[in-house]
């Protein structure tokens, strides 16, 4: 029997470990710029067109490559960052495991333009399915470019897996960011194109982040800065009022690598505790510097995920550094003993306590109640409260006396789905606490969240909406100008088709800013900016689900983000259209996230409760 096992072909192996290092686009992006600060460079210039698919380039200004290095790069497990195990221990580089241009090569067309300071001419590669098909001298200066075409062109099955372009490019720009701010004393641009997004000059670290996360970030940035044996702590966290509804503006560097950690993430939250909502995010870009035979970063090819040698230490330390610069900056909470100045103003404040009013006040039964010995928990008898009953009097009217099922709306009969006759009163509703909806009927009543009802109206509305029944827009007098990030701007652009056909009408405005012209007819006069920052807020909390489409994430965001909140007082007509507008949606029960939006309490269920 003959044997079967063989090696593989240098170009199959290279395309199997393509699919871990190089993912999308962003993945070669990543690679590409951390080899290009390798390099010693001081300028750092991204080109990308089609959202990268057609074309990625990086040129840079550090120490190029010779002849043979340029050769050797694209061949697997090629590295200048190591040479023995121990070198593994003191990585103090952004690459080391030599996969990186080896995959790249693999699954797309490259060319290598690169130069040394002390050669007089560079050197020119074309490379394809990881073989060298053309290579020659070249006028250059120094440095290298290095340009990746037609990303996955030999591997169709993954090019038909990358998503829009807009959706590609968010994540280039998330690359892009975190390798920037990564390195503030670098210049980085970033040209989309033909049209630059970023350029980021030379600077501090703050300066970094202001140019990257927008211009409210720079008076509202915490210094951290904590040195001890062990490790160091350095970066800046935004003050509460910076906190967001998303994990977005997040970062943390491990010997100023960008890395995910979850543990570190809870350490920081634990520092902000009862200083914003428990359901908000801080900002914060912190990095911490220790020994790297501390830390192990060939965890995963991303180089992501890391494991410390002691990750409680670590823990304590970033929690310790976070709330002692918030302490320093006064930020931690604090009890207000100043007096609100609307009970200053008061005529029991500010007018004198005249004699003749010092004689009414004692001689009411209200101040007789609170100054007779053992009386501090009396209440007079003949108080108003005797009426208390009179509040409850309708309920205790029977079903024959409301109208029955038959009466109400006809889509209400439906969306009960009850087989016996009830009745039901939608003109005699009661709202309770401000948040929930009280719906009697002939068996018992149904208990409606105010939020959760709304939410599920508007995100049917809005299905339908896209579906090709566009919601009316409400025209702005006086269109409002709005500034955006470079990454959310980008995820506007993304979310711009299905904008228009809820209500919104949005145009680019150029240099991330954006114009609103229009916005649904449910949005109030003033609150249009609010309404679309809130929105893209909401939108990324959903982003991490990929279980949800684009255009499912917008709907349930905007359903989310526009819906009645808990606490909101309603009109007895508010209250009407919103439990008939409710059970006449086609899944009545839930919202959209799955939480109830009422619960049916039964007569006879309430009768057993009290032992009747």
């Amino acid at each position: 029997m003959p044997d079967i096992i063989q090696l593989l072909p240098d170009n199959i192996a290279n395309q199997i470990a393509a699919g871990e290092v190089i993912q999308r686009p962003a993945s070669a992006v990543k690679e590409l710029l951390e080899n290009a600060v390798d390099a010693g460079a001081t300028e750092i210039r991204l080109i990308i067109a089609d959202a990268g698919k057609s074309l990625i380039q990086v040129i840079d200004n550090g120490k190029g490559m010779s002849e043979t290095d340029a050769r050797m790069a694209f061949e697997r497990h090629a590295t200048s960052k190591i040479s023995n195990i121990d070198d593994l221990f003191r990585i103090k580089t952004m690459g080391f495991r030599g996969e990186a241009l080896a995959s790249i090569a693999a699954v797309a067309q490259v060319e290598l333009k690169t130069k040394r300071a002390d050669d007089e001419t560079g050197v020119y590669l074309e490379i394809e399915n990881s073989l060298v098909v053309k290579q020659e001298p070249i006028a250059a200066t120094t440095g290298t470019s290095i340009a990746m075409k037609n990303l996955f062109f030999n591997v169709p099955a993954r090019r038909n897996f990358l998503k829009s372009n807009p959706a590609e490019l968010r994540h280039i720009v998330d690359e892009f960011i975190r390798v920037a701010m990564s390195f503030p004393d670098i210049f980085f641009s970033l040209t989309s194109n033909g049209q630059q997004v970023f350029h980021l000059d030379k600077g501090t670290l703050k300066q970094r982040i202001v140019q990257i996360l927008g211009n409210n970030y720079n008076a509202k940035l915490v210094s951290v800065h904590e040195n001890t044996d062990y490790m160091n702590i350095y970066g800046f966290v935004g003050k509460p009022e910076t906190a967001k509804k998303t994990r977005g503006d997040q970062y943390f560097f491990v010997n100023n690598r960008f890395i995910k950690s979850a543990y570190l993430n809870h350490a920081v939250m634990s520092a902000f505790d009862e200083m914003i909502a428990k359901d908000s995010f801080p900002m914060y870009a912190l990095f911490i510097d220790l020994d790297p035979s501390q830390v192990d970063i060939n965890v995963h090819p991303t180089k992501q995920e890391i494991k410390f040698e002691d990750e409680k230490i670590v823990y304590a330390f970033v929690q310790s550094a976070v709330k002692h610069a918030l302490a320093q900056f006064s930020i931690t909470p604090t009890l207000d003993f100043d007096l609100d100045v609307s009970i200053q103003q008061l005529d029991a404040v500010s007018k004198p306590f005249t004699d003749e009013k010092k004689s009414s006040a004692t001689s009411s039964s209200l101040y007789n109640t609170f100054t007779q010995k053992n009386q501090s928990h009396f209440i007079e008898s003949k108080s108003e409260l005797k009426h208390w009953k009179d509040f409850y009097e309708p309920a205790n009217k029977t079903a024959a006396d409301k109208p029955s099922l038959t009466e109400a709306p006809q889509h209400i009969q439906q969306a009960l789905h009850t087989s016996t006759k009830q009745a039901v009163d939608t003109d005699r509703l009661m709202q309770l606490q401000n948040s929930y909806i009280v719906l009697q009927t002939g068996r018992g009543y149904y208990l409606i969240h105010q939020q959760n009802a709304h939410e599920r109206i508007l995100y049917e509305q809005f299905a339908t909406a896209v579906e090709g029944k566009p919601m009316p827009t409400q025209r702005i007098l006086f269109p409002v100008t709005l500034e955006l990030s470079v990454a959310d701007a980008v995820l506007l652009n993304e979310l711009l088709p299905d904008l228009n056909q809820l209500g919104y009408l949005l145009e680019p405005f150029g240099n991330n800013t954006f114009v609103i012209q229009g916005s649904p007819a449910g949005i109030a006069d003033g609150n249009e900016k609010i309404a679309v920052e809130k929105m893209l807020e909401q939108y990324k909390h959903f982003s991490s689900d990929l279980k949800y489409t684009r255009r499912e994430k917008l709907l349930r965001s905007m359903a989310l983000q526009q819906s009645i909140k808990a606490g909101v007082t309603l009109s007895n007509e508010e209250l009407k259209t919103l439990v008939e507008e409710l059970f006449n949606c086609n899944t009545p029960n839930i919202t959209p996230n799955g939480k109830p939006t009422y619960l049916e309490f039964k007569k006879d269920e309430l009768d057993k409760m009290f032992g009747r």
